[in-house]
């Protein structure tokens, strides 16, 4: 089976990630790579930026580009037709009317949740060398992302439990003639499946050798300062960053309006080199007009990644391919008597932080945004002994619990 290698690009609405991700997929063909490009945004723009109308399967653009414009509601009714079934006969039973019933039915965030899911489905179709996908604006990029492991800990947790408890229920039930009321086995079924898929669909994402996230922003310090959250939040959930694009720079000019806005963007685009060193900035300039279309898409890649060289096979430039240096964002080491679990955390302090180990699991919290960390093997053996924030980084020490290592017992007695 063939890894793609998958590219999202998410950013503040309105910093033109779609002209930047239109103009990657662009330059990724005309290198050589069977390219996709798709969307996970409901707002679909992917086919404006092309100037290709769009259908639900992928659409040849040039020799080695196509695109796609995801049919969330015909998968919807493939995957949810049975269970939104049951669910629109049980509120209906409440006295709900059908109409409204098939409303509440359905999900909040599906069409996201579907579009993420076909995303995985072309990455392992291996017709494709790389994905470029056109996230939707932060917010909801980072509540997507989120979501696969959110789930998994609740169907772990939680469901578990629930189930059992249908399950006894449903005898008395039948004997009180309501068995019809409760949940079947069916729609249990259906939750764990898109369970497994999104574990699969989480795995993919967080591996930097088949995915990275690519942040668009335009120079200015409201932008910036989302742009900054979005990388920790994105460090938290553990997806790697591998580029930031500062998108629409003003050239230089001799009026006065523009010498402003130039000199604000200089003063921002340094702010911007200092906050995200070591990671690949890129900059492409502000168009005389709106670039549509794969010629203008062109200009705009050999602005951001290069001139392309045709002799060019390994090297690095006009590459957006190019993997980023190896870094591992979670890690454990050990020190000495203890072990050191280490996440990266750009642009938070000590007091941002909130963290809790319960059971074995550790809680973690960020300006807002929650994780809930399954601990590797060797630290469920462990108590947590401290925790700080250095350098961009976590660190929670652990020390071996005595009870659960029983040659150190021995050792110490």
């Amino acid at each position: 089976m063939n890894d793609a290698r998958t590219l999202l690009f998410t950013g503040k609405g309105g910093v033109g990630k779609t002209t930047v991700a239109a103009a990657t997929a662009v330059r990724c063909a005309d290198r050589g790579a069977r390219t996709l490009l798709l969307s996970t945004d409901a707002a679909h723009s992917v086919s404006d930026a092309l100037a290709v109308p769009l259908g639900p399967e992928p659409t040849a653009v040039t020799e080695r580009l196509s695109a796609v414009q995801i049919d969330t509601q015909r998968r919807f009714e493939a995957a949810w037709s049975d269970v939104q079934f049951h669910l629109v006969e049980l509120l209906a039973r409440g006295g709900v009317d059908p109409i409204t019933a098939e409303e509440l039915t359905v999900l909040p965030g599906i069409d996201e949740v579907l579009a993420l899911l076909a995303v995985r489905e072309y990455a392992d179709s291996g017709d494709w060398d790389v994905l470029v996908v056109d996230c939707a604006p932060t917010a909801e990029t980072l509540r997507l992302l989120a979501l696969p492991e959110a789930l998994n800990w609740y169907l772990n947790k939680v469901f578990p439990l629930q189930r059992r408890m249908m399950r006894g229920m449903r005898p008395i039930a039948s004997l009180l003639g309501r068995g019809d009321a409760l949940p079947p086995d069916m729609l249990f079924d259906a939750l764990l499946r898109l369970n497994g898929e999104l574990a699969a669909v989480r795995e993919m994402l967080s591996n930097p050798e088949r995915a990275t996230v690519r942040l668009v922003l335009t120079p200015e310090r409201v932008v910036v300062a989302e742009s900054r959250r979005t990388f920790t939040a994105l460090s938290l959930y553990g997806y790697l960053v591998d580029m930031v694009v500062a998108n629409r720079i003003f050239p230089a000019g001799d009026d006065d309006f523009r010498r402003g806005w130039t000199a604000a963007q200089e003063q921002q685009l340094v702010h911007v080199a200092e906050s995200f060193q070591g990671l690949t900035l890129g900059q492409v300039s502000y168009q005389p007009g709106e670039p549509v279309g794969v010629e203008e898409l062109r200009s705009v890649a050999s602005e951001l990644y290069g001139d392309l060289d045709p002799d060019e096979v390994d090297g690095k430039t006009g590459d957006p391919l190019a993997l980023p240096s190896t870094r591992h964002i979670t890690s454990v080491v050990p020190d000495g008597d203890e072990y050191v679990l280490r996440l990266e955390l750009p642009f938070v302090d000590q007091g941002s932080v909130e963290a809790t180990r319960i059971g074995d699991d550790l809680i973690l919290t960020v300006e807002g945004h929650r994780r809930v960390l399954a601990l590797p093997s060797v630290l469920r053996r462990c108590d947590v002994v401290g925790g700080d924030v250095v350098d961009g980084e976590l660190r929670v020490r652990f020390v071996p619990d005595r009870s659960l290592w029983p040659q150190i017992s021995e050792a110490t007695a």
